[in-house]
């Protein structure tokens, strides 16, 4: 299967526009249309509605994979170039926004005192984006975060030849606007909230999906939908009664105008975890060494 006919079918379901992948993409439409119908042609199968822009049965199932495959080649390919590419005073770190709290803060501050000469770029994304930047060697390292029992990882994609370690964990909470009737309780189960208005920020909060998961209900439906990393605009959407939302106690309790009540039930943590390649540059192996260091005293 060539990827270059992979990349156009993503694009153009993530666009729902033959001409929206085209522009990303940085070719023309006929071209677009061009790899879809050489894709089909490969595969055998219809996998693109025309009118509205949408997958096919065939289409859906191959979107399943289609991420996963582009990552893995995305990574093989970084990894070679890391090789050749050492950047022994230079240092990209990418996180959620989550996750970039006073462990990744401090454990940075510690790595260039040492390290004076050290240039760092921190860069905030989205969780899948981090994990992208990491296996692709546009990020030396990543932070991402999310919601599971103690001691048990974040459920992950196969991100190839790479490292991951628990940075931290913390309590889990819920945003509550000031005046909700829940917002002075001690604790909350997740459970009783499932039928609640919520908002969907899964680059910012805990993901619905990942709530509906854990907790084993098809509730946490969204009221509102939140895209970006805004921390301060999740806040003001939830202050302002949108809906609810989950985020790690220490973060939430700094955002004005909400109430961050702890989580109870299910028995569940926020956790962080740091991710880099195999091989990783020096000011990259240095972090996560600070990092773990960190991690085990905190143990």
């Amino acid at each position: 299967m060539d990827p270059h006919l992979l990349r156009t079918f993503v694009a153009v379901l993530d666009h729902r526009s033959f001409s929206g992948a085209a522009a990303s993409l940085g070719y023309t439409q006929s071209a677009v249309s061009q790899h879809i119908a050489a894709l089909e042609a490969d595969l055998g199968s219809r996998l693109v509605e025309r009118r509205p822009v949408a997958p096919t049965p065939a289409g859906a199932r191959l979107l399943e994979h289609a991420p996963a495959l582009l990552l893995r080649l995305d990574a093989a390919r970084a990894d070679i170039a890391r090789l050749h590419q050492a950047r022994p005073t230079h240092l990209t770190l990418a996180s959620s926004p989550a996750a970039l709290g006073p462990t990744v803060a401090r454990a940075l501050a510690e790595l260039r005192a040492t390290a004076h000469a050290l240039d760092v770029e921190v860069r905030v994304l989205g969780r899948e984006a981090v994990l992208s930047d990491v296996v692709g060697g546009r990020a030396d390292l990543g932070f991402v975060d999310g919601a599971a029992a103690t001691s048990d990882p974040l459920p992950m994609p196969d991100l190839g030849p790479t490292t991951t370690l628990a940075a931290a964990e913390e309590t889990l909470a819920v945003l509550f606007p000031l005046g909700h009737p829940l917002a002075g309780r001690r604790a909350v189960r997740l459970t009783d909230l499932a039928q609640a208005q919520w908002i969907d920020a899964p680059d910012t909060a805990v993901p619905l999906d990942r709530l509906r998961t854990v907790c084993r209900t098809d509730g946490f439906r969204p009221w509102i939908r939140h895209r970006g990393t805004d921390l301060h605009g999740l806040a003001a959407l939830a202050a302002a009664g949108h809906g609810l939302a989950a985020l790690p106690l220490p973060v939430a309790t700094a955002l004005p105008g909400i109430a961050a009540v702890p989580v109870s039930e299910p028995r569940l943590v926020h956790r962080i975890e740091l991710v880099h390649p195999v091989n990783p540059t020096v000011p990259a192996r240095q972090l996560a060494d600070l990092i773990a260091g960190r991690a085990g005293a905190d143990a």
